[in-house]
């Protein structure tokens, strides 16, 4: 029997009473099993004593003394116990009771007594009204296990409650790890860790219950991507089994580009782009494309990740990755998340693929009736290879005759439900009702733990060498007050003949005086700090058309000074562009930050960005604004985001599907995630070896 099977009512445990019982429901407690799982958040080491002398260097102090004296402060209804202790090493402290005036009598003066609390100096004494106290020869030295509680429950209560259940349901417990696996891994049985986890002899015993307990959360978390990989594709992610190998031994995981497989040969259309373009492809272009090539080659269905720093070359890539599929007689959708950059994508693409024959078309919701009718019926025939848009790609009415590759660009920008959508369209409009291959594009770089969990049943591809001739941005941080050599810098870019970006976190003013907004520095920059300089103000109140005119004019240069908001973050590609001023850089979060820094720097001029940033900045803040001072790689950005904010959040994985897991955690486990994978992908593979 495995814990989540064990549904008898914490009613039946000794000692969960009714008043009880609900409390452990506000707690998500509604089972056995879910007492037996309820993970301590920490564990109490009262082996190692410490004296009170040492007070200022331990959050919490273990120690043994004797009561040498009561006494009473206060008056009235307030009048408090104070009980003054002496430890072995002869240091005073004084214990406040408050609302604890029994402690008199339970420990008389000259009583030794075991005291476990936090400790402070106040007005000459140690002091602590935070702490707890038994008899010395009723407390023996042992590893107490910490709860998240509710009001009115204790940490006492809680672990009387789960000991009970533990000695009353604990036999038998299956762990849900395949014996092979448990062998192998040297995991105990599931007895065996709950005892370590609930009752710990020593805090070793109590880390290598729960790196257990991890392990078998992320095995099976990792058997379901790669059934689900095996279901739809008929194998296994390509870099998970290539690769597992190297994970096992902990070295660093290949991407999917490291084949030493001679090239898959170019489609047709794909050879004429390649021969039109006035530059060579990076070799990590080229070795994406190959993955891709592969992937369309090989009879399964491709899903795979793309990932590439700003700049890097991944909408070519995409594009080439197109005009494989048409000329193998299929459609493509390309699905962007905002009508800007569908926009400039559409651009792009009638710029790079109709001169080599390709029919396209742009979709999204402003379409008008009359238009979007004709464009319906020539995607529902077949006479459009390549369409191009937003979420209006898989809504209603929308119908495909041979839609065979759905590319996903800004990936984390689409929840699941959106992803899932466009590639059930694909299903519905294929004849024979295979799901189209997948290609998610992210120019936001996703560290290996979140690949190998949130988007573990893909493929990886990589492009992290820019293309050649590009100059890293130079980044500057300022602080507020000092605004003033900012823009005396941009004013001598923008004589140069350059353009520069403004962007503020709000739009319009609101009741924080100190926030700077869009709008009001528009009206300040214009007038009072660069008057004369053609300027324009885009965000996302404005309706699309108007959005799209004022990029249009700041693309052919007609508008020098570009004031917004984070909606140019994406989809923005102006090389005379050379300065980005970020005002309140410290609300951003790193991933907005990159990106934003990534709109400027897109030709060979060299480029800056500036971050001007609160003088009272939080500790996050800080470490943020230090990353991005520091580097541009944005890998190392990503890695840094996830260390900061946790993976939660980070470029919005959590809206797009992040798995929330009971005890592990993708960053600080990253080991154990590596060695599961491993164990979870070899393990399918012998399950489903031919006979």
């Amino acid at each position: 029997m495995f814990i989540r099977e064990i549904l008898v009512s914490p009613s039946r445990v000794r000692g969960v009473g009714p008043a009880t019982a609900k409390l452990l429901e506000n707690l998500g407690l509604h089972t056995v099993g879910d007492i037996l799982s309820f993970w301590p958040r920490e564990w109490e080491d009262r082996t190692v004593r410490t004296p009170l002398a040492d007070y200022a260097h331990h959050q919490k102090i273990n120690t043994v003394a004797t009561v040498v004296a009561h006494d009473w402060f206060g008056f009235g209804r307030m009048r408090t116990l104070k009980l003054v202790i002496r430890d072995d090493e002869g240091t005073i402290a004084e214990l406040a009771c408050f609302n604890r005036p029994f402690l008199e009598k339970s420990f008389p003066v000259d009583t030794r007594v075991a005291v476990y609390g936090s400790f402070n100096s106040k007005y000459g004494a140690i002091q602590s009204s935070a702490f707890e106290i038994e008899r010395e020869d009723a407390s023996p030295a042992r590893v107490l296990p910490v709860y998240s509680l509710t009001a009115g429950l204790s940490q006492t209560q809680m672990r009387k409650i789960v000991q009970n259940a533990l000695a009353d349901y604990g036999r038998g417990i299956d762990s849900e790890l395949p014996e092979s696996v448990r062998r192998t891994h040297g995991i105990p049985s599931k007895q065996e860790i709950l005892a370590r986890m609930h009752a710990p002899a020593t805090l070793a015993d109590a880390r290598m219950a729960h790196d257990a307990l991890v392990f078998e959360e992320l095995f099976l978390f990792e058997y379901a991507i790669g059934q689900r990989s095996l279901e739809r594709r008929g194998r296994l992610p390509d870099f998970a089994t290539q690769n597992a190998t190297q994970n096992a031994a902990g070295s660093s995981a290949g991407t999917g580009t490291d084949r030493v497989a001679p090239p898959v040969p170019l489609s047709p259309r794909q050879q004429a782009l390649l021969d039109r373009l006035p530059f060579q492809l990076t070799a990590d272009q080229l070795a994406s494309l190959d993955d891709i090539n592969r992937d369309l080659s090989e009879g399964a269905v491709m899903a795979r990740l793309l990932q590439g720093d700003v700049g890097s070359g991944k909408t070519l890539i995409a594009f080439l990755s197109c005009l494989a599929v048409v000329d193998a007689g299929g459609q493509c959708a390309l699905l962007a998340p905002t009508e800007l950059l569908a926009r400039q994508h559409a651009e792009n693409a009638a710029r790079l693929l109709e001169p080599v024959g390709v029919r396209l078309a742009f979709l999204t919701g402003a379409i008008g009736s009359s238009g979007r009718t004709q464009l319906l019926h020539e995607l529902k025939a077949g006479n459009i290879d390549i369409v191009i848009g937003t979420h209006a790609l898989f809504s209603n009415g929308v119908s495909y005759r041979n839609l065979k590759l759905a590319v996903i660009d800004e990936q984390h920008r689409f929840g699941v439900l959106q992803r899932s959508a466009i590639l059930d369209k694909g299903v519905e409009c294929s004849p024979d009702r295979l799901p189209p291959h997948l290609l998610m594009m992210s120019a936001t770089p996703i560290p290996r733990t979140l690949a190998l969990s949130v988007f573990g049943d893909l493929d990886v591809s990589v492009i992290r060498t820019m293309p050649p001739g590009r100059k890293p941005v130079i980044t500057h941080l300022a602080a507020h007050g000092n605004e003033r050599k900012v823009y005396d810098f941009i004013a001598r870019e923008l004589a140069a003949g350059h353009q520069a970006y403004f962007v503020y976190p709000l739009i319009g003013d609101t009741d924080n005086a100190s926030l700077k907004s869009a709008q009001t520095m528009y009206e300040e920059l214009t007038t009072g700090i660069f008057p004369g300089t053609p300027a324009a103000l885009i965000h996302s109140r404005i309706p699309e058309d108007e959005q799209r005119a004022v990029m249009e004019r700041f693309r052919s240069g007609e508008i020098r000074i570009l004031v917004a908001t984070s909606v140019v973050e994406v989809g923005v590609d102006v090389a005379n562009a050379t300065c980005m001023v970020i005002e309140h850089a410290d609300r951003f979060g790193l991933s907005a930050l990159h990106q934003l820094r990534g709109r400027v720097g897109r030709g060979e001029l060299q480029s800056w960005c500036f971050l001007v940033y609160s003088k009272n900045l939080t500790e996050d803040g800080k470490a943020r604004l230090r990353v991005m001072h520091e580097t541009t790689d944005g890998f190392l950005i990503a890695e840094e985001d996830l260390r900061i904010r946790g993976p939660g959040d980070i470029g919005g994985i959590q809206q797009s599907g992040y798995i929330a897991f009971n005890l592990a955690d993708p960053v600080r486990d990253a080991a154990i995630l590596e060695t599961a994978r491993y164990a979870a992908f070899t393990f399918l593979l012998e399950e489903n070896k031919p006979l």
